[in-house]
């Protein structure tokens, strides 16, 4: 139905342009539309099938290669469902935005990312989101004696470029919530889409990740689902909160989706991490419950007393850290 390259393909392309991404369902109508009106009879929203629709995209991929771009498809973390993109296949997604985001806007979203996968990604709480009040305290840019730096020790991508009002930086979070770039939860926390995460994925790896390092001697921030491969970060739409698991053993680099957790230890021989065998609690988590797990330990220090100077993650960061000494205290003697 849709093998050769004509009208309404140029048709399917324009409203992917203008509503990407899609799914499959929201896609059927679309094309029935579209496919009725170049043959000039009716097509039901039903008739239209996945090999009608996967047609339609290899022809368009076909046309649009030589632009560098491409409809490519994922999972939703959430859901499981295929989403389907048009993305650019080569450059770089974050200087793609420039072409609709000044220099500053540019500059604060990499300051979000920093804060997502370096602030508040840590070997202890791999939360990998960031409330709307983190985002729009990021409105400043450091000054040159204040540049952020990774744990790396490396500058972040966020360290250049002018400061924006609070004002600002609320309204280019739900411009770039509008667009597609992230996601929000029902508690109020950014994660970045189906649609980001195929598009930023080389650039995540390269900028948060450490070159010729071996997972396993080296945290690394970008991680990939053991049974599907694709990244795991944290996921949470109206309804839905379905985020990500970890292995106990805080050195061990295996993540699991919630939704993959089943059928991926059904083909196990036992309930145990394939990496390091030790037992899968499914209560080690990765996303915003990871986050939440902070609240208790950080609304005091451990005189009874409110910590002051620190926000409540790194309170908590901290007390871990103690506690953890302690631990290994109690081991040595």
């Amino acid at each position: 139905m849709g093998d050769q390259w004509n009208n309404s393909h140029r048709a399917f392309l324009q409203a992917f342009v203008a509503r990407n991404p899609l799914t499959f369902d929201e896609a059927k109508p679309l094309l029935a539309a579209i496919i009725s009106a170049h043959q000039r009879r009716e097509i039901l929203t039903e008739d239209i099938t996945q090999a009608d629709f996967n047609a339609y995209v290899t022809a368009t991929n076909d046309a649009i290669s030589i632009f560098d771009l491409e409809i490519r498809s994922t999972y939703h973390q959430t859901t499981r469902s295929r989403v389907y993109a048009l993305i650019n296949s080569t450059s770089d997604a974050i200087t793609q935005l420039a072409t609709i985001h000044t220099a500053d806007e540019i500059s604060f979203l990499k300051r979000v990312l920093d804060a997502m996968f370096e602030t508040y990604n840590t070997q202890r709480h791999e939360v990998m989101a960031i409330t709307s009040m983190q985002a729009i305290k990021l409105h400043k840019a450091p000054n040159e004696d204040g540049r952020q730096e990774t744990q790396n020790n490396r500058e972040t991508q966020g360290s250049t470029g002018q400061s924006l009002t609070m004002g600002q930086a609320e309204r280019t979070m739900k411009t770039l919530l509008e667009e597609g770039w992230f996601e929000k939860s029902q508690k109020g926390y950014y994660s970045l889409s189906p649609r980001a995460l195929m598009e930023l994925r080389g650039w995540l790896i390269g900028t948060y990740n450490e070159e010729d390092a071996e997972e396993e001697d080296s945290h690394q921030k970008i991680k990939t689902c053991e049974a599907c491969k694709e990244i795991i970060t944290t996921v949470g739409d109206q309804a839905l909160c379905v985020e990500g698991q970890r292995c106990p053993k805080r050195s061990c680099p295996l993540r699991l989706h919630d939704i993959c957790t089943q059928s991926f230890f059904r083909t196990q021989p036992s309930k145990k991490c394939p990496r390091c065998k030790t037992d899968w609690t499914g209560k080690d988590f990765v996303g915003e419950r990871a986050a939440s797990v902070t609240k208790p330990q950080a609304r005091r220090n451990g005189n009874g007393a409110v910590a002051s100077g620190q926000s409540p993650f790194l309170q908590a960061e901290n007390q871990d850290q103690e506690n953890e000494d302690l631990e290994e205290a109690d081991v040595d003697v």
